[in-house]
């Protein structure tokens, strides 16, 4: 222990030439040394605890004291290391908390086997958006009949297989194989028929998880509205064409069975006349027989061509707003050689409400 010269209760008015040292640390480890009346302090720990305003208590240390600065850095250097850390993981942050809300991806079901296809927020509103989300659930349809094959197109509606179509589609078939748009190959059974609905719906053998379509509200559907189509014309599957709704509750006639077409539903290989249909008065595609039925349709400028039928019109949100039915082909009423022209912006589809509301008797099999 240093000797303390100064006499007792005598203090210098000058500064202390020898550097403060603090009598107690940061680390509260004991020190020994001479408390500020004269008296002797020893063995005492501090823990670093304020004991201002008390007699005989450590008054704060001096501005200048090096360890002072270093405090004063410290939670500069920290704030900013927060800033940075909430600037990397924010948008990660962002996406639990709307995950948690129930407003991620995650609500919506696996791949969309259950709830329906989705348009990803990013692609909504675009036609390669709907495409990629719809076309999984669109399928071709190969009818075999004694008259022949025709193809056509499906929309899957359940995950177990359910698929609708038209009527003209699959009439009169003794076989019905189905091909999804991965290339893997179902064997189809009818489950019931409306003819003057010009509906079916197909179920396929054995089938599970399957991507289904979501059916929309056709009520909802106007003049000028951008639509995509989905289909498998002349056995192309899963072409994509697009266009818009250019008019709404057209009175279309088509047949109610294959008597009125050779046999042969819309989209028949190898030439022949195409599925028949009547509007305005006029017949097209071929005579449409004694067993007509007529329906409004959606008319649309979006590209259908022979196999189109009993595909999607879907609307930008991804919505089935109708089942693609009929489509003026000029050279094929003209002439019963040769295959159908192209489209030229004259199509049909029946109303996805009139699906609908169909839905429980195609299934209960009293359509047919």
């Amino acid at each position: 222990m240093t000797e303390n010269l100064r006499p007792s209760g005598a203090h210098s008015t000058d500064q202390d030439p020898t550097p403060y040292a603090s009598p107690y640390a940061d680390d509260g480890t004991a020190h020994t040394g001479t408390a500020y009346d004269g008296t002797a302090h020893t063995g005492t720990a501090h823990t670093g605890t304020e004991y201002a305003g008390t007699a005989g208590g450590y008054p704060p240390p001096p501005p200048y004291a090096p360890t002072s600065r270093r405090r004063a850095k410290r939670p500069v250097a920290l704030l900013a290391a927060v800033a940075l850390a909430a600037g990397v993981i924010g948008g990660g942050t962002a996406t639990l908390v709307g995950q948690l809300n129930g407003g991620g991806s995650a609500a919506t079901g696996s791949g969309g086997a259950v709830n329906g296809t989705t348009v990803s927020q990013s692609s909504k509103g675009t036609v390669s958006g709907v495409a990629e989300a719809v076309s999984p659930a669109i399928v071709e349809i190969g009818a075999a009949s004694s008259a022949g094959n025709s193809t056509g197109s499906g929309v899957v509606i359940t995950e177990d297989g359910e698929i609708v179509t038209n009527n003209h589609v699959i009439s009169g078939a003794q076989q019905i194989q189905v091909t999804l748009s991965t290339g893997k190959t179902y064997t189809a059974d009818v489950v019931g028929t409306d003819p003057d609905k010009d509906l079916a719906l197909i179920k396929l053998r054995n089938a599970s998880g399957l991507k289904t379509a979501t059916l929309g509200d056709s009520s909802q559907v106007k003049v000028g509205d951008q639509v995509v189509a989905i289909g498998s014309p002349e056995g192309l599957t899963g072409t994509v064409t697009s266009g818009i709704v250019s008019a709404l509750d057209r009175d279309v006639t088509v047949a109610k069975d294959d008597s009125g077409s050779s046999g042969q539903g819309q989209g028949q290989q190898g030439g022949g006349q195409q599925w028949p249909f009547e509007f305005g008065g006029q017949q097209f595609n071929g005579d449409t027989g004694e067993e007509t039925t007529t329906y409004k349709a959606l008319q649309t400028d979006a590209s259908l061509n022979p196999g189109n039928s009993g595909g999607a019109l879907i609307n930008m949100d991804g919505e089935i707003i109708g089942i693609n039915s009929a489509m003026y082909a000029p050279s094929s009423s003209a002439s019963g050689s040769g295959s159908a022209a192209g489209s030229v912006g004259l199509g049909f589809a029946i109303p996805v409400n009139t699906l609908k509301a169909d839905l429980d008797t195609l299934r209960a099999g009293d359509g047919s």
